[in-house]
């Protein structure tokens, strides 16, 4: 009995206690005519890793040639790094409206400002304003863990982090 005890104590210690994420990920469009370098740059800044972005050249529906970049990581110290490049104010709305951006499958959405991106800040898209860019970021949630509690969790831990490299 002693023994089964301390096997289940150790299951229990091992499980992690600590919030983290899955991966997260950026995606844009851009048309045939602008520079998707500049995209890519936006998103290799939001990632903080160069070689994380890629650059799918194809046509459109219509013919016309479009631009999909994506910038994605899946290593947690770096993905939690990215969702910080928010900002406090922003990861604080997210948490404010984390009904409506968590899906089933804990998963964060949202949106910037395609525009404001290009020019070196992030803002929080209003639903259909402009062009925008994608973010998604998936938690990670173990049995027995509560998907909401741990995205905001993990949202909290990225305000840190951004509070802390603003300074």
């Amino acid at each position: 009995m002693g023994s089964a005890f301390a096997i289940n104590h150790q299951i229990l210690r091992t499980q992690p206690s600590t919030m983290s994420l899955h991966h997260i990920t950026w995606r844009a469009t851009a048309s045939g005519l602008a520079d998707e370098t500049v995209v890519a740059d936006a998103l290799a800044w939001l990632i903080d890793d160069v070689e994380a972005v890629e650059i799918e050249r194809t046509t459109s529906y219509h013919g016309s040639e479009i631009h999909m970049i994506e910038a994605k990581t899946s290593r947690k110290g770096p993905a939690l790094k990215a969702l910080a490049r928010l900002g406090a104010a922003n990861l604080q709305t997210i948490i404010d409206e984390i009904d409506q951006r968590l899906d089933e499958a804990n998963t964060i959405h949202f949106r910037l400002d395609f525009n404001a991106l290009i020019n070196g800040e992030a803002h929080l898209a209003p639903p259909g304003n402009g062009p925008t860019v994608k973010g998604q970021t998936k938690v990670q949630v173990f049995p027995g863990q509560e998907g909401r509690g741990e995205a905001i969790a993990s949202l909290h831990a990225a305000i840190e982090i951004a509070n802390r490299t603003q300074q």
